[in-house]
């Protein structure tokens, strides 16, 4: 069953032309006069790259600091003992404890964006994967999120820090900031996640690897951007 669309999306979607491969600049643009939301949107890219998810080496995951941010403040929590829960609360961390945190969890708070924990601490954390693994909050080493370096995982994540992974069908969508951003920065955090996607290629794939990418406001229509311009 078709999904109708409200009048307001109507009218944006007008304003976009479907068979356009739009450059960076003239997508930024687009996607910002034709955002309707009455709240600050989040505006994220997707790419849909070439890669065949089963191979577990043509599954791409990682993070990146967007230079610019993402115009969130980001809740978070370090899984850390003794000298690191101390280092942890002194880069910034929301809440910072050891099995009391892994607890607090498995009883049903989740209010944070970001988990981050020492590696020693895993074995503990790893109980809460059932929890955590489906909302995409289980510190993972691939996006900086289980290290030593506390302060720099915290001062990361506060920064404006995204991951992005893969989902089954080789696509990847990350927010790049907000609608209100100036167009250059919102230009300045795409080029930034373009060029890690890119350069995250996997070998074994043949033949065109981004096959499309598009942009968008939460509710707006989505923009195709020409990848080649990326």
């Amino acid at each position: 069953m078709a999904h109708k669309r409200g009048k307001k999306y109507q009218d944006a979607v007008k304003q976009v032309e479907q068979d356009k491969l739009y450059n960076l600049d003239e997508a930024v643009d687009l996607v910002k006069k034709i955002d309707f939301a009455k709240f600050d949107a989040t505006v994220e890219i997707a790419f849909k790259l070439n890669v065949d998810t089963k191979q577990a080496d043509q599954q791409l995951r990682g993070a990146v600091v967007l230079p610019n941010g993402t115009g969130k403040e980001q809740t978070v929590i370090v899984f850390a003992k003794g000298d690191k829960a101390k280092e942890a609360q002194a880069a910034g961390a929301d809440f910072v404890g050891d099995d009391d945190l892994v607890g607090k969890i498995q009883d049903g708070w989740l209010d944070f964006d970001v988990a981050i924990a020492t590696p020693d601490m895993m074995a503990q954390v790893g109980r809460l994967g059932r929890v955590l693994g489906p909302k995409g909050l289980m510190p993972n080493p691939k996006t900086g999120t289980v290290t030593m370096d506390v302060t720099k995982a915290v001062s990361d994540s506060k920064a404006g820090k995204v991951t992005y992974r893969t989902d089954r069908d080789g696509n990847v969508a990350v927010p790049v900031g907000k609608v209100s951003f100036d167009a250059d920065k919102l230009v300045e955090n795409l080029r930034t996640i373009a060029n890690v996607v890119v350069s995250a290629r996997p070998a074994a794939v043949k033949g065109t690897y981004v096959q499309h990418v598009s942009i968008a406001s939460t509710f707006g229509p989505s923009v195709n951007v020409d990848a080649a311009a990326l």
